[in-house]
């Protein structure tokens, strides 16, 4: 409601009576109110004359005074700040056990652990020994991947060593049977050159460039023909003597043939010393010196294969290991989850203050909070309000929304105690409209928070106020009763009764609360006006303008 000061008297004569008229637009009518007004207004009778209505009997003196401008709702109260207790079961769950509603809980039961509501958890309960179950297979899974990846490991390196090793003793094979410099000659060839297939044979043609195994077996075949050489020789100076005394019958023919057979066997040792020598040239060398890179260019390929195979089979023991411990952490999860959902059954006080059940202070419900009922995951049970801070959540009109802003100053009834007005102001306003109006889509009001000075332990959540937001004080102001003042034409005019006759008048408006508007121009102090104007269309406007037209034209 508005304050007034020096129009108390009119205001409880006729003006207030009319108040409830501009608060009927605000608020949701029942449509047999609506039924009523709209046959009253059907069967009102009308009068004769120009004006074609009936003007009343109420009339309002225009005075000049303090208007204050200010909005006023009614609401509920609540907590500015509450503890909500939700259930975190998920699915649904059966309340077994819960505190009366209205119980006041103590710090004391706060420490205590004192349980507000208890859930059915018997079905929980009984997957806790199949979680169990699988938790310890994928334990067992887990520690067996990981000894399998462990050994994997190990039988890699040891792979992996065997390999290289093999390589390094190829390698030295190769230079043992060739040398050192000109096997790493070789060897270098070959890796620069993948492709390079050495021609081994060339190296024989020059034997002071080789060493190793193969120097010394040239040296041992040249040896033997050395040998032999030398052998024959001697068995041809023997040969020669021989047929000398056998000429001169000093030696006897059997003397003289075994001259002969030493010189052919030491001919046969020579030819054969020449063709190992030969055949090692042309043949052993490059075979065995093919055979002994072979045997390298083979144990390095062996070592790349076995890398690779390792890599493979660790990657294998990696990947069977990830998922044992996937396996083991989901299922240890889900086994922590069943627990904190055996526990989340027994809701324990959070906070002190008093119980509330959300079905009590919400109108629209879906679940209501009692004994044996059944609620979904994350659905409000119990609310505990912070009784050291209220506050009246009010819905206000669209064409007020724009005039409210935090701290503005606020009166705040409560209908328990009649007798007390309590101070407050407005903490927040919602930036978008009430989407629950759905009853009149149409009207547009938007939740707004005003909170309530002081601390008072009787005023309870769920109760009823009413509150009066100071919008605005107007000093020396002409004011009306806002039902004086009609809209035709999307012009404002109010009925001015003088010298008996009633004076339609045109009039600029300013500000405006429940009951009173400012008047700008238009009117004068002391002039009266009618409070119950009378109900013009625009077509009714049109015919009187016409009618004063003729008169005019007929004067003149």
């Amino acid at each position: 409601m508005m304050t007034l000061k020096n129009t108390k008297s009119q205001c409880n004569k006729v003006a207030c009576n009319f108040g409830l008229a501009r608060r009927s637009l605000i608020i949701l009518v029942s449509i047999a109110v609506v039924i009523a007004v709209g046959v009253f207004g059907f069967l009102r009778p009308k009068t004769g004359g120009s004006n074609n209505s009936n003007p009343g009997t109420g009339l309002f003196t225009v005075e000049r005074g303090d208007l204050t401008i200010s909005v006023t709702e009614s609401g509920d109260i609540k907590a500015v700040d509450s503890v909500d207790i939700k259930s975190k079961v998920e699915g649904r769950a059966t309340i077994v056990n819960i505190v009366p509603e209205g119980t006041n809980i103590t710090p004391e039961d706060v420490n205590d652990g004192k349980v507000l509501v208890e859930l059915d958890s018997s079905k929980l309960t009984e997957q806790l020994s199949q979680r169990e179950i699988e938790l310890s297979t994928a334990e067992a899974n887990f520690s067996d991947a990981n000894e399998s990846h462990l050994i994997q490991v190990k039988q890699n390196e040891s792979d992996v060593t065997a390999a290289k090793l093999k390589v390094e003793f190829a390698l030295m094979d190769f230079h043992k049977y060739l040398g050192a410099d000109i096997a790493r000659e070789v060897v270098d060839k070959m890796v620069s050159d993948p492709n390079i297939n050495p021609d081994l044979t060339s190296l024989i043609n020059d034997p002071n460039s080789l060493g190793g195994e193969a120097s010394r077996r040239i040296d041992t075949l040249k040896d033997a023909i050395l040998l032999a050489r030398g052998s024959l020789e001697k068995a041809s100076d023997v040969l020669t003597g021989t047929q000398k005394l056998y000429d001169a019958n000093y030696a006897s023919e059997l003397d003289l043939k075994s001259a002969k057979l030493d010189v052919d066997r030491f001919t046969v040792q020579e030819k054969a010393a020449l063709k190992n020598l030969e055949l090692f040239r042309l043949y052993d060398f490059p075979k065995e010196a093919r055979t002994f890179l072979s045997d390298y260019h083979e144990a390095k390929l062996d070592l790349e294969r076995t890398e690779a195979r390792a890599r493979a089979q660790l990657a294998q023991a990696r990947a069977k290991l990830t998922s044992a411990k996937a396996t083991f952490e989901m299922q240890t999860k889900r086994l922590e989850k069943l627990h904190d959902q055996i526990k989340a059954c027994i809701i324990k006080a959070p906070a002190s203050g008093q119980v509330v059940y959300w079905s009590s202070t919400e109108q629209w419900v879906r679940y209501k909070i009692e004994q044996g009922a059944e609620i979904p995951e994350g659905y409000k049970i119990i609310t505990i309000p912070d009784a050291s801070k209220m506050k009246v959540e009010v819905k206000i009109h669209e064409t007020w929304i724009d005039k409210i802003e935090p701290n503005q100053p606020a009166k705040i009834s409560i209908a328990a105690f009649p007798n007390e007005v309590f101070t407050g102001k407005v903490l927040k306003k919602a930036p978008l409209a009430d989407p629950d109006r759905w009853m009149n889509p149409d009207l547009k009001v938007y939740a707004t928070d005003v909170s309530i000075d002081g601390t008072n332990d009787s005023i309870k959540t769920g109760m009823s106020g009413k509150v009066e937001i100071l919008i605005d004080e107007l000093d020396d102001v002409l004011y009306v009763p806002i039902q004086s003042v009609v809209t035709v034409d999307e012009k404002e005019l109010c009925y001015v009764k003088a010298g008996g006759r009633e004076e339609k008048r045109e009039v600029e408006t300013g500000l405006f609360n429940d009951d009173f508007v400012e008047i700008k121009s238009g009117l004068n102090e002391g002039e009266k006006v009618l409070l119950n104007p009378p109900r013009w269309t625009a077509s009714e406007t049109k015919k009187e303008e016409t009618k004063e037209k003729k008169k005019e034209e007929e004067k003149s």
